[in-house]
Formats: structure tokens, sequence, C-alpha cells
């Protein structure tokens, strides 16, 4: 299948919907026992995650029949669900609440994703802020944008090159081996600044829009990843794995580094992980 803008917006509608009737209500108005951990502390799901999702696959489903789903909450019960998105002509992987730590906490940074994957491709991606109430969309080969509830529209694009001591950007290092998250550690004095905001929405939209320059993952679950990356790719940017290798959204290991261009990926690999 063929995803036009018109197909993006079909999808920012559901999303907006899931934001405004299933987390902004929840959203530091969690009850008692609605917040539960996954695979550790720092890896929580909220009612409003799991109402979210059910009401974006239903809609998606609704909307493109016989598509593939993959939600987190769902592949989390059942991680099996990852091996449909290789061969499937059309799959949607969603992330209801991303950010789910900084919701619970009552912080006003997650978002929602949804990415379209076509035999393994990544096609179409929209990112929405329910806070903010404006999505950022990218289609493959046509360009990444900005949406407000209004229908303002604009062009987004990375930042320019810059010497490795002048670039700022994310670094989830929490996430590495022990021994690659030393290293990377004791390199970050080597940029200009870095941060982790624990929310992959906004850190895409951020350097998409050109607000920093790179973004360092390690653990690429493609509901965290997938729309970024094309989000940050059609808005100009280059990104490569660790090794050197594409981004592929079948893939969870490996690592991921977003910089403005070849030679700036390679700067910051050197820098960060040597």
């Amino acid at each position: 299948m063929i995803l036009r803008t018109r197909h993006l917006t079909d999808i920012a509608d559901l999303v907006r919907e899931a934001g405004r009737r299933e987390i902004l209500p929840r959203f530091r108005n969690l009850e008692a026992g609605s917040v539960r951990t996954k695979s550790g502390p720092l890896d929580l799901v909220t009612e409003a995650d799991e109402a979210a999702e059910r009401s974006i696959v239903a809609g998606l489903r609704a909307r493109f029949p016989g598509c593939a789903v993959v939600g987190e909450e769902a592949a989390t019960a059942d991680p099996s669900l990852l091996q449909t998105l290789a061969g499937a002509d059309l799959a949607f992987v969603v992330d209801p609440v991303d950010g789910t730590a900084n919701f619970a906490a009552g912080l006003a940074l997650f978002g929602v994703m949804v990415a379209a994957i076509v035999r393994g491709e990544v096609v179409a991606s929209v990112i929405h802020d329910p806070i903010g109430d404006d999505t950022a969309f990218a289609l493959r080969g046509e360009g990444a944008w900005i949406e407000t509830a209004t229908a303002s529209r604009r062009d987004l694009r990375i930042a320019p090159p810059a010497p490795v001591a002048e670039m700022a950007g994310n670094v989830a290092w929490r996430m590495l081996p022990e021994a690659q998250r030393a290293i990377v550690c004791s390199n970050l004095p080597k940029v200009a600044a870095s941060w982790d905001y624990r929310c992959a929405a906004h850190e895409y939209r951020m350097v998409a829009d050109g607000h920093c320059h790179f973004l360092f993952f390690n653990r690429l679950y493609p509901w965290d990843h997938a729309p970024g990356w094309l989000l940050h790719r059609e808005a100009g940017g280059y990104s490569a794995q660790f090794d050197g290798r594409g981004y592929d959204p079948t893939r969870i290991d490996g690592g991921l580094i977003c910089a403005p261009d070849r030679d700036s990926w390679q700067a910051l690999r050197d820098a960060l992980l040597t």
C-alpha cells in the first residue's frame, strides 16, 4: 500500500483522539494501583498506556483493513508480534504513551507515536504531543513537517553540522552494557552539552527541528524509534547503528546515532564510543 498525506491525517486524528479521551484525563490524576513496572523500576506502564493503545489499534484496524499492528504493551506481553514487521504488506508500530515515567511523575514531557512499515521499510510516521496539541509528520521521500491544531504547518529541518565540541544532544546511556556505559559517560565532556529527557518522542522532534545536533540510543524497540528515525531522516539527517549499518526496524539492538550528516556521525561515534 502507498501511504499519502491524507492517510497520515487519519492516523493523527486517531492519536489526537486517544490523547484527549484516554491520556490527558489521567495526567496528574492516576489512581492508586494504576502504575505498574514491567522489566524494571524505570520501565513503567499505566492505565493510560493500555487504554490509548486499545483505542489507536482499533482505529488503525478499522481504517486499514488487514494491516498488522504491533503496540508496545501488546508486544511486551507477546514478543513474537515483532516478527510480523519484516514481511507485512502494511504494519503499524504504536507507542501509546512514550515517556511513561515522565507521565506517571506528572511531568508534561510525553508523546504518542505511530509508524507505518511496508515489508520492513519505515514509510510514514506521526508523533503527537497531547499537551501542546501539535503533531510532527514524516512521509518517506516527501519530507517532515509539524502541524498545529489549527492546521498551521511548517517544515522541519535539522541543525547544520558542527565540530563535536560544539554539538549538543540527547544521550540515553542508561541502557548501555556496563563496560560501554563507562566509556560513553567518561566521554560526555567531549560534546558541548548532553541530556536525557526519557522521551524519544520529544527528543526526535527536537533534533528534527534543529534544536539539538544529535541523538544517541542503545535499545531500539521499533515503537520507540521507527517514527522518530524517519522524522529525522526526512528533515535532512543521517543516522546509523554503532557498527555503521543502517537502521532496521526489525532489530532491537546495536545502538543508533542520529547526526546532521555522515561526517558528523563518524565524529560523534569516535568521540563517544572510543
